[in-house]
């Protein structure tokens, strides 16, 4: 397992690699991306990209889809960009990883020793400006916006997006991703889950009784949405976020109407304001948590104004669905760094590894390894990877282990839950904590769950004690590993 302090690793930042469109080169060369043709915008897309995702969990390959019946040759959909150990190397800039562990390592040794935000550069004119609707002109039917899931309500052109707005009280923008129905030509609506940075500035432009401006990017580089979907502070701005994890700043330019950011070299972009006194039925919609845990609710109307896209614009879609989905990966990942980062800057010694399980949608089920130092320093573990900023919204177990224990691996995580834990002593409870409508288990406000904290070590009063583990010994494996390669392939 890894050590207390983490190793920066020589990152390999992408010069070459300007956007969306670069990338697809790189991972069709990598031989990490399939091309589909002919798939309907209604269904079969969003049920290719959750099964082929499903089969192979951090390894499946990014699907393009293209001549989609009823549009354009060239009006592409790209599902699961990122979502794979080796893709999202290439993407972080970092070398490429052996496995999920040396993935988060990479990722936590960088914030901990070598990342500072670099602020987005303007630029006079790009990309994104080569088509612009305005106004009367305005068909957001134009896109093949898909229908992801049999019972959703309508067609989503937002899930792997990037929402942008300005606080009006400091001026911050802040980016999140928050999924975006097509009501029609030219509306739409954002659901955002209470207590979400975008909720928060939605709701000081209502309380003025002003509609609140926004920027929706539909495509773009999958570091934006991996900097929009995470719990990064408050006054952060993401843009300058994902610049200091790519190494160099984003480039952008301004919005026509409200002067908002928009990533430069983004392939659809939308731009247009949220209506306080006007409302539409929004949803339902299969979410992460695996289920359709909210009904179909009146939410702001959102009326675009401007559309900007690349000539043969390429969406790019995020399959919320029973796990593994099409981009828990890439958030268990930067998620388990995260909170690696945060509990040790609380404090916490010894840890050893963290990851968010993909098969809780890589919030709801969290491993946290630990070298055991002293009484109580799993549950110090555990309180403190449960609460932490990025670990906190709509958690549900917290599971704390040895350091033998890979917590990558629910063939281990569970085997240490069922021989070092015994569920009267060592699981304890955390009431009403952060979570959302989109839990299954709440059915009303406060959106406040309970989570378990599991202690899965051996007990540390005689943990030298405790019967030693019936394993081949590292050398062992070595020795026979390199006597019969032909077998551990």
């Amino acid at each position: 397992m890894a050590t207390d302090t983490p190793v920066a690793p020589v990152a390999r930042r992408n010069e070459g690699y300007q956007d969306l469109r670069d990338l697809l080169v790189r991972f069709e060369e990598m031989g990490e991306l399939e091309k589909i043709d002919g798939a309907d915008w209604r269904l079969e897309i969003g049920a290719v990209s959750e099964t082929v995702a499903a089969r192979n969990p951090g390894r499946a390959p990014a699907l393009l889809f293209d001549n989609i019946p009823g549009y354009p040759k060239g009006f592409r959909i790209l599902s699961g960009a990122a979502n794979a150990y080796r893709r999202l190397a290439v993407v972080l800039g970092l070398p490429e990883p052996r496995d999920e562990t040396e993935l988060v390592r990479a990722v936590r040794a960088r914030m901990a020793t070598e990342f500072k935000p670099i602020p987005p550069v303007e630029l006079p004119t790009g990309p994104v400006m080569e088509n612009v609707m305005r106004d009367e002109a305005v068909d957001l039917l134009a896109f093949p916006a898909p229908f992801v899931h049999e019972h959703d309500g309508g067609r989503y052109i937002g899930t792997d997006d990037a929402v942008l707005m300005r606080d009006p009280e400091t001026g911050w923008v802040n980016a999140g991703t928050y999924r975006v129905m097509v009501h029609d030509r030219n509306t739409v609506a954002i659901w955002m889950s209470p207590g979400k940075h975008g909720r928060l500035i939605r709701d000081k432009y209502f309380a003025k009784g002003a509609p609140c401006p926004v920027v929706i990017t539909c495509g773009q580089d999958p570091l934006l949405f991996i900097a929009a979907h995470q719990e990064i502070d408050h006054g952060v701005d993401e843009l300058a976020y994902a610049g200091g994890q790519r190494g160099r700043a984003i480039e952008f330019v301004r919005s026509e109407l409200h002067g908002l950011p928009i990533p430069a070299f983004a392939e659809v972009v939308l731009e247009g304001e949220m209506l306080p006194d006007q409302t539409r039925l929004e949803g339902p919609f299969g979410e992460f948590m695996g289920y359709y845990a909210s009904e179909a609710t009146e939410l702001p109307v959102v009326r675009i104004r401007r559309v900007y896209w690349r000539t043969n614009p390429i969406l790019t879609l995020a399959i919320p669905s029973r796990p593994p989905e099409n981009f828990t990966f890439a958030r268990a990942t930067v998620k388990s760094a995260l909170i690696w980062n945060e509990v040790e800057k609380a404090g916490l010694p010894g840890v050893a590894g963290v990851w968010c399980h993909e098969a809780g949608a890589g919030r709801l089920f969290n491993v946290i390894a630990i070298r055991q130092l002293y009484p109580g320093h799993a549950s110090q573990a555990g309180f403190l990877a449960a609460t932490c900023h990025a670990g906190n919204y709509a958690g549900r177990w917290v599971v704390v282990v040895d350091e033998d224990i890979d917590p990558t691996n629910m063939f281990d995580v569970i085997w240490a839950m069922a021989t070092r834990c015994d569920p009267p002593e060592d699981i304890q409870f955390l009431k009403r904590a952060w979570s959302t409508p989109l839990d299954p288990l709440l059915r009303a406000p406060p959106w406040q769950n309970n989570r378990a904290i599991v202690d899965a070590c051996r007990p540390y009063d005689w943990k030298d004690k405790f019967p030693r583990v019936a394993e081949a010994s590292p050398e062992l494996k070595r020795r026979i590993a390199e006597k019969w390669p032909h077998l551990y392939k």
